[in-house]
């Protein structure tokens, strides 16, 4: 079997660059280890950047994200018991959209699906035999399978395979593990604020999210050793109201979950993100911390940037956009980083973190509430605006 692009891993970052080079002729396949049950239904964020939401209608599946999608016209910080608004609308005159990264799966699982796709679900035993010659092999449905590919893409995440095909004496790894994360749960309940709420609180961080108007997404901050067994649907909700500002605590809507999940924080970086006819995109090459909800947003990203290049090399005979893609990507990704970063550090609390840094995250927050120059920065780095 002989193919121009081969794909692995078949999330969204996987299916979009599917269908980007399907639109532009340029025939390519993904392999995904998963059903495509399990990719369909992985609960991830639900903040698309206005970028984000142009490069999804450019490939065609704008039609339920424009109908169902909510915009927000900004987000709200809570600390000292009170909320403040930023403005993105007023400061930066655009918006995000509340649309779940499972509906943007399924959208463009419908999409790859009608156009005759070539997919392999439940891929096994995935083995990159060449990287010169791209050369693949797996086993579906207890077939032994062998790909011939022009390129090779790693869209299979942080912990696939991909990556390591790229020598340890030329990549360079970057990464920080964060001593705490986030317990989410996602439950069919109105949300208690119409607008995003991050929290910075004595009791730690909380987020006030959803994924529709009767669907909402909470998070609270707790320690890595963790376990989702201990916690039943009653201690979440009495943590998460410990930590609502006084205003709003009444207004909280409990009810059972639909899933439950602890997510550990960490960022990542590999570079570069590409050797020889290997490229990288999404959480193969980064991960960011989930404060700002930029994984899904970075990782679109990468995928509109890589297409472009490939359409330049099939089409127009041109390597220079292949060649210049790392350092492009990498580029958005360290700004990423360095807001993601920021903003986790200012609004958690750290394991014996003393009282002196407590008290200058709040000046710090006092400082961004009170000067629009800041509040303008902020908003801009939330809109994915670099």
């Amino acid at each position: 079997m002989d193919t121009k692009v081969l794909i692995i891993g078949g999330g969204p970052s996987g299916l979009l660059l599917s269908l980007l080079l399907t639109k532009n002729d340029i025939d390519n396949i993904i392999l995904e280890k998963n059903t495509a049950l399990h990719v369909a239904n992985r609960i991830r964020a639900g903040i698309l950047e206005p970028g984000t939401v142009k490069i999804l209608k450019k490939a065609g599946i704008g039609k339920r994200l424009s109908k169902e999608g909510i915009t927000h016209s900004g987000f709200n910080i809570s600390f000292n018991d009170q909320i403040y608004h930023i403005n993105m609308k007023k400061l930066a005159n655009d918006t995000v959209t509340v649309y779940g990264q499972t509906e943007v799966t399924k959208d463009l699982m419908d999409k790859l699906a009608k156009i005759n796709s070539k997919i392999f679900y439940k891929a096994n035993n995935i083995k990159i035999l060449n990287i010169t010659k791209p050369k693949i092999e797996f086993t579906h449905n207890s077939k032994k399978i062998k790909i011939n590919s022009q390129f090779i893409v790693g869209c299979d995440g942080y912990h696939g395979i991909t990556k390591n095909f790229i020598p340890k004496n030329i990549k360079k790894i970057y990464e920080k593990e964060y001593s705490f994360a986030w317990l989410g749960l996602l439950s069919d309940t109105k949300p208690i604020s119409s607008e995003l709420i991050y929290i910075n609180n004595t009791n730690g961080f909380g987020l006030c999210s959803m994924r529709s108007k009767t669907r909402s997404r909470y998070y609270i901050q707790c320690s890595n050793k963790e376990k989702i067994k201990d916690w039943s649907d009653d201690r979440f909700w009495e943590n998460l109201y410990k930590t609502l500002p006084s205003d709003i605590k009444n207004t909280l809507q409990t009810g059972p979950s639909i899933e439950k999940s602890i997510a550990q924080l960490r960022s990542y970086v590999i570079e570069p993100m590409n050797y020889k006819n290997i490229f990288l995109a999404g959480d193969a090459a980064h991960i960011v911390p989930p404060t700002g909800a930029k994984g899904l947003n970075l990782a679109l990203s990468d995928v509109n940037c890589l297409s472009s290049a490939f359409k330049s090399y099939f089409h127009k005979k041109s390597e220079e956009e292949l060649k210049n893609y790392s350092k492009k990507c990498l580029s958005r990704v360290w700004k990423t980083q360095n807001f993601s970063s920021w903003f986790t550090n200012t609004l958690h609390n750290f394991p014996d973190e003393d009282n002196f840094t407590k008290e200058m995250k709040k000046n710090m927050l006092l400082d961004l509430i009170n000067s629009n120059t800041q509040k303008l920065h902020l908003a801009n780095k939330y809109l994915g605006k670099y």
